[in-house]
């Protein structure tokens, strides 16, 4: 209730501005005063004034859901679906609350790579002292010790972490088109090893201390006078802030800072880290990728940084609607030709699975996703995928590209 009084309040000002807007100087005198007034409001601190504690549970018991055995995410009690809105007009509150459900959906898939996948955790950096911050991965048993195949997995950018897709879709559709679990199955089956990279695990938030919330806002390299600008701006925000402070009560979100874990502070950096201290040392005769989304430029990016590694020890490269741009990245000509021999972007669109998609720029070839929906081609493409992997290593032992990346299903890039 007090929100929709604020709000009425605030138009009741903006009536009254329009209305002074067209009278004399004194008038327009005090239509800057309301706008400033204005200015110094928080509407988004307003509208914390009646939320519920950003207080969750930590468990799906908690929250009162769990997957079903069609890997659904279903309320225990009713049955139904999540429900995002669960507290009407508190967006905001509803936003904290999916995000807590997600956090603790990563760590449900954590476990079932584990448990159900058989896969080992494995601690980044190799070499991490036990103060500094840590990442890590997700590699099968024989993943370095397997004599012929090995499959990469590289979500992309976001909330997903080691071993999903889409954090939308575990959510709201099931485990089998969000995770990466039906791809590790089938590999493990069909004799590959495993490693799962983990590239948006690239820092730890902490608290601030008081003390290094000062430091942070006292910058040695700066100039004096810059500083005190700074400062009293600073001071004067604070002022605002406090005097309206009587007027709502707006949760306290805490002060945290970010931590960057050595050598993995990115997801172009993690892929390099992998490929350096695992995938590179792997005694696999035939190297596998898929990359969904962003994860097909941290593959670009790994090539253009280890191109020789690269194509000596990967056989194909399975892309689903991946962001690589062949022009903003600087990838040379010699990294073009071999996309095209040796990878294949599934992408988003109308067409059936595996019709061919035209592209303008040179690099890989592009075949429909069978879906519109950029976060279910990985999905989509599941069977293809392998089948293109197959069609691979037939192809290498036998000198003969496999059918997705023929040159007559593209265009000759070599004449643009």
């Amino acid at each position: 209730m007090y929100i929709y009084l604020s709000i009425l309040n605030l138009l009741t000002v903006w009536v009254m501005m329009a209305q002074l807007q067209q009278g004399g100087p004194d008038e327009k005198e005090k239509t800057t005063a309301l706008k400033d007034l204005l200015s110094r409001i928080d509407l988004d601190e307003l509208m914390k004034k009646d939320e519920p504690p950003l207080e969750f549970p930590d468990t799906l018991e908690g929250f009162e859901y769990i997957f079903n055995e069609k890997g659904q995410l279903r309320h225990i009690k009713t049955g139904e679906p999540f429900v995002f809105n669960y507290r009407e007009d508190l967006h905001r509150w509803n936003q904290k609350r999916y995000e807590a459900l997600g956090e603790i959906i990563t760590k449900y898939v954590y476990e079932l790579l584990q448990k159900e996948c058989h896969l080992k955790k494995v601690t980044l950096p190799v070499d991490a002292t036990e103060s500094e911050p840590k990442s890590f991965i997700f590699m099968s048993e024989d993943a370095l010790t397997n004599p012929d195949k090995l499959l990469v997995l590289i979500h992309g950018n976001g909330v997903v972490r080691a071993g999903q897709w889409a954090r939308r879709l575990i959510i709201n559709e099931d485990l089998d088109s969000g995770t990466q679990i039906p791809y590790i199955k089938r590999a493990i089956e069909e004799g590959y090893g495993v490693i799962v990279l983990n590239p948006n695990e690239n820092y730890i938030e902490v608290e601030k201390t008081k003390a290094q919330v000062q430091l942070s806002s006292d910058s040695s390299d700066e100039p004096a006078e810059k500083r005190e600008r700074k400062d009293k701006i600073q001071k004067e925000t604070k002022k605002r802030r406090d005097f309206y402070e009587k007027y709502r009560n707006p949760q306290k979100e805490k002060e945290t800072m970010q931590m960057y874990i050595r050598d993995n502070g990115s997801p172009e950096e993690h892929a390099i880290y992998v490929w350096d201290h695992f995938i590179s040392q792997s005694a696999a005769e035939n190297v596998f990728f898929v990359a969904h989304s962003y994860g097909g430029l941290a593959f670009v990016e790994l090539m253009i940084q280890r191109e020789a590694e690269v194509k000596n020890k990967v056989t194909a490269v399975a892309l689903t609607d991946s962001v690589h741009n062949v022009w903003h990245q600087e990838v040379g000509k010699t990294i073009r030709e071999w996309m095209r021999e040796n990878c294949c972007n599934w992408v988003s669109s109308s067409e059936p699975l595996d019709t061919s998609v035209e592209s303008m720029l040179p690099d890989c070839p592009r075949v429909s996703a069978g879906t519109s929906r950029h976060e279910l081609t990985s999905w989509k493409s599941f069977p293809s995928i392998f089948k293109f992997f197959r069609e691979a290593v037939e192809a290498k032992n036998s000198s003969v590209k496999p059918t997705p990346t023929r040159r007559s299903n593209r265009i000759k890039y070599e004449e643009l």
